[in-house]
């Protein structure tokens, strides 16, 4: 189906067919010619025949010494009728009016049956035909005849009898010429046959050749990069050039539209980013000032307990300040992520060093391994870990189940390493799934949610994957995959 839709082979296709087809017809025309020729040959030399015996039967008709009438037949041409058989190399058959047979030159011991009358609807046609002359087709023991029946007239064109000559259409010549013919013609279209699947290879592959040209570009177009212009040919012809010259409007206007939609987004994201900031900010500073504020309503150095409620104040002002120390710098980290400086990487034992800083009981690693190559950046590979493990913690901590699990699996697949994590926590809801990698996004109460998107600009700027399968209340299984070293 996908090589018929192609337009190559149906320039291809259309071009043999043609040479077919059209062979195809010049083959039945020239048997149809051959076979009107034939029925003329036939007829026209039936037609000699006939004027070489009526002048032979005149001949005799006029040194008779009968009377000429058509009772005298069997008389006149007693004998007469044989050596102008001889002459002629055709039977004769003389009948009445009444369509009885009266003489015929067909030699023979027993009484000619097969002949012995005209059929009543060749007396009808000769009488009402203006020309008083029938020719009948007819095949005798595998033989073709063609018959003529016409009225013999004396001296004074008066009717005398029904004279029949059955002649033998002997196309045996004429099919054998045809045959010879036709194999000629056969082998000059196999010539041509296979000079038209030649020319339709190399004519189809010329026409095609700037439309795959063409495909090949706009295969390669993308919003994220510079796309090159198609250079027109000397020789392109004018519809490839109209399509060449449309592709490489669209390409400046493209690019026009990638240059405004690339500012647009960084002014977007930057304003959503502080906005964000300023928001997060915020949070800490208004207990802060609430703290200051009922420090400096309540500051009495004289009350009893002044230096425990110093050091109350210093913390909670201590803890707000780390706070917003941890925002600025969650949104450093993910502003300017450090070039990824790439090693070669056992990445079981760079995930088991990741994994070393948590706690908690329920974490499980397993690699199918005790060594997975990768190229890969060491510091960014364990900010992946933790940031997807720190996140299935979360998960659990929100849902609180009875036995909280979470799974790290490192495993190969093809020419990729992959790393799974697999927690049984609250899951991601229908609704969320399509902002999971957003920044900013979170459904947890604390944090910036910046740590997944950090996640996936770190493995797609590595050349990587990553991907989730989620249910809500059931758990998320994150995937990662990053080419092998």
């Amino acid at each position: 189906m996908r090589l018929y839709k192609s337009l190559r082979f149906r320039i291809f296709l259309s071009m043999l067919l043609l040479v077919v087809i059209a062979s195809i017809l010049i083959a039945i025309v020239t048997i149809f010619q051959y076979r009107e020729e034939a029925k003329d040959y036939h007829r026209d030399r039936l037609i000699r025949k006939e004027t070489a015996i009526t002048k032979n039967i005149e001949y005799v008709l006029k040194n008779t010494t009968y009377p000429v009438e058509t009772e005298n037949i069997p008389l006149i041409f007693k004998k007469k009728i044989y050596e102008i058989k001889d002459v002629n190399n055709l039977e004769l058959y003389f009948y009445d009016f009444d369509g009885r047979l009266l003489k015929s030159s067909k030699a023979s011991f027993l009484k000619d049956t097969s002949h012995a009358k005209v059929p009543k609807a060749i007396l009808d046609t000769l009488k009402n035909s203006s020309e008083k002359r029938y020719i009948e087709e007819f095949f005798e023991d595998d033989t073709k005849y063609q018959s003529s029946y016409f009225y013999l007239l004396d001296s004074s064109f008066k009717p005398l009898a029904i004279l029949n000559l059955p002649y033998i259409a002997n196309d045996d010549f004429i099919n054998k010429e045809l045959e010879e013919n036709l194999k000629r013609m056969g082998l000059a279209y196999l010539v041509m046959l296979l000079i038209a699947i030649a020319l339709a290879y190399f004519l189809s592959k010329y026409i095609t050749r700037s439309l795959n040209h063409v495909s090949e570009k706009i295969n390669e177009t993308r919003l994220d990069k510079r796309n090159k212009r198609i250079q027109l040919d000397k020789n392109t012809t004018q519809e490839i050039s109209n399509l060449v010259l449309a592709y490489n409007g669209m390409i400046d206007e493209l690019e026009n539209s990638a240059a405004q939609l690339a500012a647009s987004e960084r002014e977007a994201a930057w304003r959503e980013m502080a906005k964000q900031v300023a928001h997060e900010i915020k949070n800490p500073l208004t207990p802060m000032r609430l703290t200051v504020q009922s420090f400096q309503r309540k500051f009495d150095p004289e009350v009893e307990g002044i230096h425990e409620k110093m050091e109350e104040y210093s913390n909670t002002l201590i803890q707000q300040i780390d706070t917003m120390s941890s925002i600025a710098s969650a949104f450093s980290t993910y502003a300017d992520m450090p070039a990824q400086q790439d090693e070669t990487l056992n990445l079981v034992r760079i995930t088991k060093l990741a994994l070393e800083i948590f706690n908690e009981e329920y974490i499980h690693f397993s690699s199918e391994g005790k060594e997975l190559i990768s190229k890969f950046d060491r510091t960014q590979w364990i900010r992946v870990v933790t940031n997807l493990v720190k996140n299935s913690i979360q998960a659990i901590e929100q849902k609180d189940p009875e036995t909280p699990k979470i799974e790290v699996v490192l495993f190969s697949e093809g020419t990729h390493q992959c790393i799974t994590v697999k927690d049984n926590g609250i899951g991601v809801a229908e609704e969320n799934k399509d902002k999971v990698f957003e920044p900013k996004f979170t459904t947890k109460t604390s944090g910036m949610g910046l740590g997944l998107a950090m996640v996936k600009n770190i493995v797609e700027n590595a050349g990587g994957t990553i991907n989730f399968q989620s249910s809500e209340n059931s758990g998320t299984t994150f995937k990662v995959s990053i080419p092998t070293a």
